[in-house]
């Protein structure tokens, strides 16, 4: 499984996908964040906080991630490869996880250098260090967690086809739909408790929650939940090959 996924991680960063990908992220939340006068830029925003970093940021991921997953399966059906590969002495299960924390370790790589993000503005601060360093922390790992939701997502809609442009799309539909249909439903159509219970059903109810800085299990549990359900799809698909 560490072979395959060594594999995997090093056809994102020889091809240019990886680093375009990288590249894409950083540059465009740069531009908005430090460049472009508009309601996210650090520096005309007049309070030390990375607010605008979260708040675009997982806009992008609803692309960029798909991006990264498209080729995962559909490029292995499309070769033929995808027979050869399940013949390895490796489990339906280890293969998809293999593919999946390839693409999540890219995620990781990809946030990494935001971190300078966050020392900038520490010290751009009035003293240096006046800033919420629970919310941004929180934030981080609001990030993580839904940076392996859509990367799940993104290697289930690869498995169910070869054509890696309807594994795209399909990987940003249902990614959009999960972090913000709810959302729209609630502000549109329903209110009051039931409203509540429906928005409690998107990602972006529990990243806003975890953005807040308090790390509730409640919002752990429903990431990991819907990590492993979209996981469990893979599974199903792929082993439906065999019926």
């Amino acid at each position: 499984m560490f072979t395959l996924f060594k594999k995997e991680i090093n056809g994102f960063l020889n091809s240019f996908i990886g680093y375009i990908v990288m590249i894409v992220f950083l540059l465009m939340t740069g531009l908005f964040l430090w460049v472009f006068p508009l309601e996210f830029n650090v520096l005309d925003f007049g309070f030390a906080g990375l607010d605008g970093l979260f708040i675009l940021a997982p806009f992008v991921f609803l692309f960029l991630i798909p991006a990264i997953t498209m080729r995962s399966f559909a490029d292995e059906k499309k070769s033929g490869t995808l027979e050869l590969l399940m013949t390895q002495p490796l489990t339906d299960l280890q293969v998809i996880l293999a593919k999946y924390f390839a693409g999540f370790a890219l995620v990781i790589i990809a946030l990494l250098p935001t971190l300078v993000y966050y020392f900038s503005v520490y010290m751009l601060g009035l003293p240096p260090g006046n800033l919420d360093s629970g919310s941004i922390w929180g934030s981080y790992f609001g990030l993580l967690f839904l940076g392996a939701v859509f990367v799940a997502i993104g290697i289930f809609a690869s498995s169910i086809t070869d054509n890696q442009i309807v594994s795209f799309i399909l990987a940003v539909f249902i990614s959009f739909f999960l972090y913000m249909g709810f959302e729209f439903i609630y502000t549109f159509i329903l209110s009051g408790k039931t409203g509540l219970i429906i928005q409690s059903l998107g990602l972006n109810a529990h990243y806003t929650s975890m953005s807040r800085g308090v790390i509730d299990s409640r919002d752990l549990i429903y990431f990991l939940s819907v990590t492993a359900f979209f996981i469990l799809l893979t599974k199903l698909s792929l082993e439906s090959r065999k019926w």
